[in-house]
């Protein structure tokens, strides 16, 4: 029987976001002789343009919407110089991170192939990894503020927030998904030598581990965490942190599998609608040059439908970006020739021929 039709958002945004974007949706209806229901697209104009054009970034009532009338929100790339504050962009984003409490943020960093990482001697074998941020608190919770601004003897002030209940609910997700996935190790993120508040990272961690048998566990502090991820990738297999740490390292892992615009991530709360995104900002002056890499967002796209429950579509979309990479069929940053279309053309019409047989 079909299931009811997926509802799905399409915020574009800025700088190289609607080009991205634009070939994520071109492999979504590639996709589509795999899916078992439905689907509807919306997409919706928040961005620079609009912030600029009206002075409104996202109503509370259009974030409301957001969660309540959509499956899954795709977003391009935030960010535009003629904003230089970026207020739209943390509106939006943030806003969608915050007020829909997308408490988790996974970042997958699986190496497709041996000619994508600069570590020398490491095979696709030894780096496949996700790491799990927390998404609504520490730095990012946004408290504090600037005293005397401009002034000689200018105060500023940043606020880390960590709640129990905001660290257990990360890292037991960080477990159920080792668990779930038939993963054997979690690596926890933390600096507890230096600052004392992270001693409730190392607590929680350790109570929580011990209702996973057959999950080891292990701690590292965050400069040494970030040394080994390039020393001995294959070390890891899950690793779960706090906010800022978790922005810092996954942009690393990625480094490790090709760059940015091969890093996808979700930002989800499970039962509630999650938001999918490249890792990758709006790159302003790669706009309309038809350079970018797109493969972040279809990737990301790919996350999208195996959440919703399209894994025969995901499947598809992960072995056609697969097979782009070993085919060379690639964008300069990752050593091709092709531009932004091409790469869409060409995994789309990779997954097409899948679906003829």
């Amino acid at each position: 029987m079909t299931r009811s039709a997926v509802r799905l958002a399409v915020i574009a945004g800025d700088g190289i976001g609607p080009e991205v974007t634009a070939e994520a949706l071109k492999v979504l209806d590639a996709v589509q002789p795999f899916f078992a229901s439905g689907w509807t697209v919306e997409q919706l104009p928040f961005g620079a343009d609009r912030y600029l054009s009206t002075g409104v970034s996202i109503s509370p009532a259009e974030m409301s919407r957001l969660g309540s009338d959509f499956d899954a929100i795709l977003v391009g790339a935030l960010g535009d110089p003629r904003v230089p504050g970026n207020e739209h962009a943390r509106d939006i984003l943030l806003g969608m991170r915050f007020k829909l409490d997308l408490y988790v943020n996974e970042r997958p960093a699986r190496l497709l192939d041996e000619r994508l990482t600069p570590i020398k001697g490491k095979t696709v074998e030894d780096i496949d990894l996700v790491i799990f941020r927390e998404n609504t608190e520490g730095l990012y919770a946004g408290i504090g503020g600037i005293f005397k601004e401009g002034m000689p003897d200018e105060i500023t002030i940043a606020e880390e927030l960590n709640t129990r209940r905001g660290v257990e609910r990360i890292i037991r997700y960080a477990f159920d998904w080792a668990k779930s996935h038939g993963k054997t190790r979690v690596t926890m993120a933390d600096k507890a030598n230096a600052i004392p508040a992270h001693s409730l990272w190392r607590r929680v961690f350790a109570e929580v581990g011990e209702e996973y048998a057959g999950i080891r566990r292990d701690t590292r502090y965050i400069d040494a965490m970030a040394m080994d991820l390039i020393r001995t990738p294959e070390s890891f297999q899950v690793i779960v942190t706090g906010n800022l740490f978790g922005d810092i390292l996954s942009d690393l892992a990625s480094t490790l599998v090709g760059g940015l615009g091969i890093a996808p991530s979700a930002n989800r709360n499970p039962g509630r609608v999650a938001m999918f995104e490249p890792v990758h900002g709006s790159a302003p002056p790669l706009a309309g040059k038809d350079c970018a890499n797109p493969m972040a967002a279809i990737l990301s796209l790919a996350m999208l439908l195996e959440t919703v429950g399209e894994q025969d579509a995901a499947n598809a979309v992960e072995s056609a970006v697969s097979a782009a990479v070993s085919s060379g069929a690639m964008s300069a940053d990752l050593g091709g020739s092709l531009g932004t279309g091409a790469v869409g053309d060409w995994i789309a019409e990779r997954i097409r021929s899948m679906a003829d047989g």
